[in-house]
């Protein structure tokens, strides 16, 4: 069965124990956890740990990458090697780019999926033309009592034998600030239970905002929905982030509700799972009490599935892979 999906939200509480994906720097021999300031369910203000959605959007971004060179959807020569700049670094559609901003945002949506559905701001030729994202990230935010960083003493050991040498090479490269012999330093680290929002606009894939028009046909559109949403799929399974190397996350759960619409008039609802706090569930019966208000007693065009664990999640994800196709926006029916 093939259903036409003009957005998806997701609302999920994810427990990650034993992290530190993102960081503000450091000063001295100390790392600076991120942390942020929010509104918790009993209205008092909290400082939380919390995972910037940049972090989360760049991970995603590098799924799609890899899904799109793997099913040969079309890329600029910036987005092929994976440049920050995308299709500004592209010299090749630069010396082609239209003149108006129609045309030219009509040429980037046929030449790069990866722009098209992660946004970019063309600035080459000196414009300033905004083509947004389709895929939105909120913070990943440490829920209210329910989250917690702690700092750990590591040191870099240097043997007795080591120390000979050591002391000879430093004498040497004093001024050069190199870095030898024992260096210690904190650590930190973060376990709870995190909040995270995302949503995705399938409809306004290969959509010229400028038109109101597709630039692409509906076999491009279908395939680049689902290379999206399978990327967003990766995106919760594989937290990337610092520190990775020796403090690989401890994803152990993963529970909330996945809405998706069938017109691009009416949003899939989504309730942060923030609310409720220690209750736990609450967001979810608002998610679930909006979705039928939304519906009311017409033809149903908001659909919802709750998820409680990781293999939960990716099934309902693989449904939508398998089955979803972007609607049309009705503007340009």
């Amino acid at each position: 069965m093939t259903m036409n999906i003009a957005s998806i939200s997701i609302s999920a509480r994810a427990t990650i124990d034993m992290h530190n994906l993102n960081n503000e720097g450091g000063e001295g021999n100390q790392i600076q956890t991120r942390m942020v300031d929010v509104i918790g369910a009993d209205g008092r203000m909290h400082n939380v740990n919390a995972i910037s959605g940049d972090m989360l959007k760049h991970i995603q971004a590098q799924h799609f990458f890899e899904l799109a060179r793997e099913q040969r959807l079309p890329l600029c020569a910036g987005c092929d090697h994976f440049d920050a700049n995308r299709i500004n670094a592209d010299s090749a559609w630069i010396a082609e780019i239209p003149k108006g901003d129609r045309d030219a945002l009509d040429s980037l949506l046929k030449r790069c999926a990866m722009d098209d559905t992660a946004g970019i701001l063309i600035t080459a030729g000196g414009r300033s033309l905004p083509r947004k994202s389709v895929v939105e990230f909120g913070w990943v935010v440490g829920i209210p009592s329910l989250v917690k960083t702690e700092s750990y003493f590591h040191v870099k050991y240097v043997t007795e034998r080591e120390k000979e040498h050591v002391a000879a090479a430093a004498t040497a490269r004093e001024k050069e600030g190199s870095n030898l012999g024992q260096a210690i330093f904190h650590r930190p680290a973060s376990s709870g239970v995190y909040a995270i929002v995302c949503h995705l606009e399938l409809g306004r894939i290969g959509y010229n905002d400028i038109s109101q028009q597709y630039a692409v046909d509906e076999d491009e559109r279908a395939q680049r929905a689902r290379a999206l949403i399978q990327s967003v799929m990766h995106t919760f399974l594989e937290l990337n982030g610092a520190m990775r190397t020796t403090q690989l996350p401890h994803l152990v759960a993963l529970e909330g509700i996945v809405t998706w619409s069938s017109s691009g008039a009416v949003p899939a609802p989504m309730v942060s799972p923030l609310a409720g706090g220690l209750e736990g569930d609450t967001y979810r019966e608002q998610v679930r009490q909006i979705a039928g208000a939304l519906n009311g007693k017409g033809q149903p065009v908001v659909a919802q599935e709750s998820f409680e664990s990781l293999s939960g999640f990716a099934d309902q994800m693989r449904t939508l892979v398998d089955e979803s196709v972007p609607a049309v926006l009705a503007a340009v029916r």
